[in-house]
């Protein structure tokens, strides 16, 4: 208990450094853009004496460390600032879009553990023969491909010309749910509208495909060679000699324990894919943060993007911190490794 105690003490506080870091990074990003924040927050065609009033009610017309700490102050207390496009808060902003995207993060996250880590397995049990070529072949092709170009081309192919799928929106025309989550499938399953969930799931397997296809060839390549290094172990042995089936052996025995290391790569995924919404939300015009960052830049709206982009790093931050703490308490070797070094 002290070990995990010490090992969570580390990892908050290295959490903690980072998102200073990254919350510094981003104040002079902001400093360092083009020009005078006044005036762009009070519009092209403000008078000098109301942009001196923004300045003021801003804190512009203070020294730049007061500005750094008011700054951090104001994200210790959750205010990403307020947005020059929307007048609103971009925390309040965000919460209004972050629902779709963790709806299409979910998504994109089940296709690529299903897909993954049954091509993994696959490929462990037919080592060095054609099944384990073919998908170590498939995972190079689809990792090497760019997410926005695979997102083009099958938006276009599938959508667009063959019209197989839907390329744009949620729902389909004349389909409408009550907002009550801000996720249209929960949305949908909640009003007990089965059509709409359906129509829902129909606009969200395509984006979702395409969010988790790199991320298939990471888990498929994580899996595969977790479980070839545990198919070499003794117990392995062992679990033969007693006369285990072969489909108990590599699901039994070999896939629950590689699961564990793969659980690294996999929980960073999450905090990947929030980031990769950026391109796939924009390409099938789906609400989201990734359209809310894209809509700002658009607008010029520095703001609101270097928010989104605090918020999508504090969710990568975040996410690495919970499968750290996840790991510590699964993998008896990173408790020894721990409490070794403590």
């Amino acid at each position: 208990m002290a070990d995990l105690l010490i090992f969570t003490a580390k990892r908050l506080a290295l959490a903690i450094v980072t998102l200073w870091g990254l919350a510094t990074i981003v104040f002079l990003m902001i400093k360092a853009i083009p020009g005078d924040e006044a005036r762009v927050a009070a519009g092209r065609g403000a008078s000098p004496e109301l942009v001196e009033q923004v300045r003021h009610r801003l804190g512009l017309d203070s020294s730049l460390g007061t500005q750094y700490f008011r700054y951090l102050d104001r994200l210790v207390h959750g205010d990403l600032g307020t947005s020059i496009a929307t007048l609103r808060p971009i925390r309040q902003d965000l919460s209004a879009v972050l629902p779709s995207t963790v709806e299409l993060v979910l998504a994109a996250m089940v296709i690529n553990l299903v897909v993954g880590i049954a091509i993994g397995v696959v490929a462990a049990s037919w080592r060095d023969r054609t099944p384990d070529f073919v998908s170590r072949l498939l995972a190079v092709m689809w990792g090497g491909m760019p997410i926005f170009w695979v997102g083009v081309m099958l938006h276009y192919l599938l959508g667009t010309k063959f019209g197989l799928v839907p390329s744009t929106g949620q729902l389909s025309f004349g389909v409408d749910v009550p907002t009550r989550t801000g996720a249209v499938t929960i949305d949908a399953l909640l009003a007990g509208d089965l059509h709409a969930f359906g129509d829902a799931l129909y606009h969200l397997m395509l984006p979702a495909a395409i969010m988790a296809a790199p991320f298939c060839a990471v888990t498929m390549r994580t899996v595969r060679s977790a479980m070839l290094s545990q198919l070499e172990q003794e117990y392995i042995l062992v679990v033969i000699a007693k006369g285990a089936s072969r489909s108990r052996v590599l699901l039994g025995h070999a896939l629950r324990n590689a699961l564990v290391p793969s659980l690294t790569i996999v929980g960073l995924q999450f905090g990947w894919m929030v980031g990769g919404t950026v391109l796939v939300e924009a390409i099938f015009t789906r609400q989201g943060i990734g359209s809310y960052i894209g809509s700002a830049v658009t607008q010029k709206d520095s703001f609101a993007v270097l928010g989104g982009v605090l918020f999508i790093g504090g969710v990568v931050i975040i996410a690495s911190l919970v499968v750290d703490l996840l790991q510590m308490v699964l993998d008896p070797r990173v408790r020894a490794a721990e409490g070794s070094a403590a």
